[in-house]
Formats: structure tokens, sequence, C-alpha cells
């Protein structure tokens, strides 16, 4: 393949199929910021959408990017220089900096073209699976009109969380798909039944049936990749009385050292975000082996997570709120990021 030379300004390679996302030229994707300076009043959502950044999707890597910039509850300082997340600031002979984008239509138009932000994830491999699908909802609440599905929401967060880990030069495989539902933005998540499973598989009904096809195609995949990084992450929803408000919690094999390893640094990556945007909340989320069918057959390591009921009106707020649901992939990103560069 051919490739144009370096002082070009700008390029894009254009992926049809949305699975892989192997890091292509590393030398030249490395992390670079333009900066924007705070006006009178400014916070940090108008700084963004004034650059062309939607809120929901930047804003906290933004806030992970200015750490040592904000002021209390993450305010701005009028006049101060501040890092835009995606935006690439300009060599030292004064072109911008070279970006890799890739588009992966299953994001859905407005979220398709990604920036390879930096290779961090490099030679990483994750095979996320969206709970449920097809013709079996999941979980199903009510929240107003509303009827929440499982299967909807867990989806659009593991979808966001395949965009996060595609910018960092992840290889990611989305396990449970969607031809038409890519990353919304809404409250309400209309629900279908047109899920499929890798790589275009109708979704049986028989539960048994439905985990070991879903299971085979994790195994399948990871024979392709063997020697890699590999984790397989299972989003679910729970569902439980109405009164009953829990944590996002999290499961892996019994025996699986790594796995609780990985559940356990997933968790304290959750405990630290909790504490530095809601101090004094206090987080309980868990972590326990559990003998689940995928998290017990799927060969690489395995990390099932339990999101919150979706039956509580207060974790609801976690899923039908599109900046929360984003918060969440962000979240699960930066664990598994750390797991993976502490397994190198």
């Amino acid at each position: 393949m051919f490739w144009p030379k370096l002082h070009i300004k700008k390029y894009t390679v254009i992926f049809l199929t949305f699975f892989l996302a192997g890091v292509l030229l590393p030398g030249i994707l490395q992390a670079q910021y333009t900066e924007a300076t705070a006006q009178r009043g400014e916070g940090i959502y108008r700084i963004l959408t004034r650059n062309g950044l939607p809120a929901a999707q930047y804003m906290e890597e933004f806030i992970e990017l200015n750490r040592d910039r904000l002021g209390p509850n993450n305010t701005l300082y009028e006049g101060r220089k501040y890092k835009l997340p995606g935006k690439a600031e300009p060599d030292s002979s004064g072109n911008p900096a070279a970006t890799v984008t890739r588009r992966f239509e299953i994001f859905g138009e407005k979220y398709a073209d990604v920036d390879i932000i930096d290779g961090q994830l490099k030679g990483a491999v994750f095979h996320l699976v969206a709970g449920h699908g097809g013709p079996d909802p999941g979980a199903v609440g009510r929240y107003g009109d509303w009827q929440l599905c499982e299967d909807e929401y867990a989806y659009d967060i593991t979808l966001r969380l395949a965009r996060n880990l595609i910018q960092h030069g992840a290889t990611v495989y989305m396990i449970t798909r969607d031809p038409n539902d890519g990353i919304r933005d809404d409250s309400y998540l209309r629900p279908d039944k047109d899920e499929v499973c890798y790589p275009n598989l109708p979704i049986p009904l028989n539960q048994n049936r439905r985990l070991r096809q879903r299971t085979d195609a994790v195994n399948n995949l990871y024979g392709k990749h063997r020697g890699s990084f590999q984790r397989m992450i299972a989003i679910h929803i729970d569902s439980r009385s109405r009164g009953e408000n829990i944590d996002v919690f999290f499961y892996h094999a019994k025996g699986s050292s790594k796995g609780k390893r990985a559940a356990e640094i997933l968790q304290k990556t959750f405990q630290r975000k909790y504490d530095q945007h809601q101090p004094g909340r206090g987080y309980h989320g868990t972590v326990s082996d559990r003998n689940l069918y995928v998290v017990r057959n799927t060969r690489p390591v395995a990390i099932y997570i339990e999101l919150g009921n979706i039956n509580h009106t207060r974790d609801q707020q976690r899923f039908i709120i599109p900046s929360n649901r984003q918060a969440l992939a962000n979240w699960l990103y930066e664990g598994l990021l750390e797991d993976f560069k502490t397994n190198k």
C-alpha cells in the first residue's frame, strides 16, 4: 500500500469493516493537542462546543488532560489556556500534525469517523459482548412512559467503550452488533430485535444456544490473536426490586487470577472516579467470581460487568442520560488501559 509523505498536512484512512482497529504508522500517533483560551464565564461544556467538540463525548477526557489547570469543581479560569482533546497541534515546522482517521459505520453517522489519538493500547485485543440482543431484550424497566430495555442501553455503552479503545490503538471486536443503531445521544433508546452475533449470525431465542454462539465467536477470534493481550468484556444491566440501589460491580471466572486482578483494577478505577467527581457519595461496587457461561467458557481473560439496577430511579440516571453513558465507557476504558499497562 502506498502512503503519502509525512509533509502532507493530513490524510485519512477509511476502513469499511468495523472490527479491525490495530495501529498503522505508530510513529505519527503521538498524543498532541491544540489549546483554547477560556472566555469570561465559560465552563467546560461551552469551551468544548465552541471548538466543535461534542461535550458528552469529550468532557471526561478534557478534565483528565487539564487536571492541573482547573479550579474547584472543575471550573475554568478566564484567560487560561486549556488542552482540547482530539485536536492536533502544529509540528515544529508549523504544519498541522498528521492525523489518522478511520471510519467505522457501526458507530453511526455522527461518530463513525474516529481520530486515532495515540497507540497506548497497541497490541491489545478486546472482545466486547453487549448483553442479550436479537429476540431477547434482557432486563426491562420503566421510567415514566418509557420502556427501558437492557440490550439497547448495554449496547450503546459498549459501542462508546469500543470507540474509546480504538482511539488509543486497540483491536476491537463487537460480538453483539446492530446494523443500524450506532451511538445514540437520546435518553430513550427505542428497542428493536435486529441485533446479530459476529460476524453476521442471527441470534437464537434459546438461551443456551445464544450463549454458546457468542462464546464460540470470541473463541474463534481468540485463536487468530494467540499470544496477544486479550480480554472478553461482557456488559449487562441488572434487574432487581425498585427499591434496591446498586453500584457498578464485576464478576470474573473462579480460579482466574488475571480475571480477578482485571476486575479489581476496574473497581478501583470507579472508586477513584466517584471520589473525584462525587466526593462523599461513597462507592460500594464489588468484585467476585461467578459461574456464568460466557465467563467460564471464553478463552480470553473475562470480566462480566453489571452497570446497575434497571428498575431503580437513581440507577436509571446512569443509562438514560447520554453523558453518563459516555462517562461509564470512559471509566471502563481507563481501567482497561491500566490493566493492559500492568500486564505488558
